[in-house]
């Protein structure tokens, strides 16, 4: 029983870092417009996502255009673009090949080969977080090292957007979650109960017989 809600808490959580990175990949803040101390009063923001650039206005009116050309993008945005699609596509197939082998379905009947699945979907799930931190953390990097490079204009810097902060917690439950379908808890657990089932039915004969 513990086993199990383990194993639901860690699948929910891998589900979760999936979905927040589907968002991260989505949402037009993975840059934003650095606010200094020079330019205190500020009539629009810039925010730069991986599929757009929108520019919001002082009054809350946001307005967007999608990016004309791929090669254009600068670097990071072009690997970000790809390794946050692949990290939603492995979080996909970690989620089938968890459910194939979790306890709460019937997919497949022999104890130790579902455990082997559910292993196997958390070692999927935990590449699924590597994958989309790699891009996490080059953009972050860069966006520190061109806010405090002294040649880039201030309007021209960026800072780090909530998108990344998004992406960064998808990462981390990835991880988490991956991490804890890969213990081998499950499998004790069973051994153990089939052991005490075994004894408890072996005494049972012996008083039988007696």
């Amino acid at each position: 029983m513990v086993s199990a809600c383990l194993e639901l808490l860690s699948l929910g959580m891998c589900v979760c870092g999936t979905l927040l990175g589907m968002v991260a990949c989505g949402l037009p803040t993975w840059k934003v417009s650095a606010f200094s101390e020079k330019s205190i009063v500020i009539s629009q923001s810039i925010h730069d996502g991986l599929w757009m650039s929108c520019v919001v206005q002082s009054t809350g009116q946001m307005q967007c255009q999608m990016y004309d050309s791929w090669a254009a993008l600068e670097p990071d945005l072009q690997v970000a673009r790809v390794l946050t699609v692949i990290s939603s596509v492995i979080g996909m197939v970690g989620l089938i090949v968890t459910l194939v082998g979790a306890q709460c379905t019937n997919c497949v009947k022999t104890r130790t080969v579902k455990t082997r699945i559910v292993k196997a979907g958390g070692g999927i799930y935990i590449i699924s977080g590597l994958v989309i931190l790699v891009p996490l953390c080059w953009m972050a990097i860069n966006v520190r090292r061109h806010f405090y490079n002294p040649h880039i204009p201030d309007p021209m810097k960026r800072e780090i957007g909530d998108a990344i902060y998004i992406g960064w917690a998808a990462a981390g439950l990835l991880l988490l979650g991956g991490t804890v379908l890969c213990l081998p808890c499950r499998a004790s657990a069973r051994s153990s109960y089939s052991i005490q089932y075994a004894s408890m039915r072996s005494g049972t004969v012996t008083l039988n017989n007696e």
